[in-house]
């Protein structure tokens, strides 16, 4: 149930108010001057507060004030209630934070009224504001897993390149196994070695190829290690 917060020096017109309000299917608590309904808004945190311009110790506009400067209370709806209707009075308790302005002598059915749309439109921004945070908190979540994936994506591709870079390819005369002795299979004469050819994916996954040449046919071939098979290469022609 919504509690409406009435502030008035006049005790009457706190009564009628509230009569009204409860009749309405609302709470009532009441100050007659502006610190204790500074003082009731920080520990009650009513719904709504309905204050009077005129009040002992601490004006209603000083009042408004104070409460839009509370980050406890800066979001509850205020009603001001004032005797003087001058345009320029009525835009003075506006800038001061009042949600709405009413002119005296004001009747409970109107005050009924501007709480209602007040209460109204607040449920709608404090509704309108938790969509926006989950949506808000769902795109966090959706970004920070985009960068942890992208991330983890990196690292991979770095992992995989320094690999790369450390492992060797290309030829060379001393490679990591040593070459066999072979026979030509065409002359059946002894070969002899050229050069090998180092590669593959990875440390893990190394790959030889050795090169040798028949001085006597002078046929070209290539001694594969991982197969252990023999295939002729390009010949080679005096």
């Amino acid at each position: 149930m919504d509690l409406a917060l009435l502030v008035d020096r006049d005790a009457d017109t706190r009564q009628m108010y509230a009569e009204y309000l409860r009749q309405s299917a609302y709470q009532t608590d009441e100050a007659e001057d502006g610190r204790e309904a500074l003082a009731k808004a920080l520990s009650l945190r009513p719904s709504v507060i309905v204050t009077e311009t005129r009040l002992p110790g601490m004006s209603g506009l000083e009042l408004c004030r104070l409460l839009r400067q509370d980050t406890l209370t800066r979001s509850i709806p205020i009603i001001i209630v004032t005797a003087d209707g001058a345009p320029t009075h009525v835009e003075v308790a506006e800038a001061a934070g009042a949600d709405a302005v009413l002119v005296k002598p004001c009747l409970p059915e109107d005050l009924g009224a501007a709480i209602a749309r007040l209460l109204t439109a607040s449920r709608e921004l404090k509704a309108q504001a938790r969509t926006l945070h989950q949506n808000v908190a769902a795109r966090v979540t959706k970004t920070q897993a985009l960068i942890q994936r992208t991330e983890a994506s990196a690292e991979a591709s770095s992992h995989r390149m320094a690999l790369s870079r450390v492992h060797q390819r290309g030829a060379t005369s001393n490679p990591p196994a040593a070459p066999p002795s072979l026979i030509c299979p065409t002359c059946f004469q002894p070969m002899r070695y050229v050069t090998s050819q180092i590669g593959g994916v990875s440390e893990r996954h190394p790959e030889q190829w050795d090169h040798f040449e028949c001085p006597s046919c002078r046929e070209m071939f290539e001694y594969r290690h991982r197969t252990r098979k023999l295939r002729a290469s390009n010949p080679l022609r005096s």
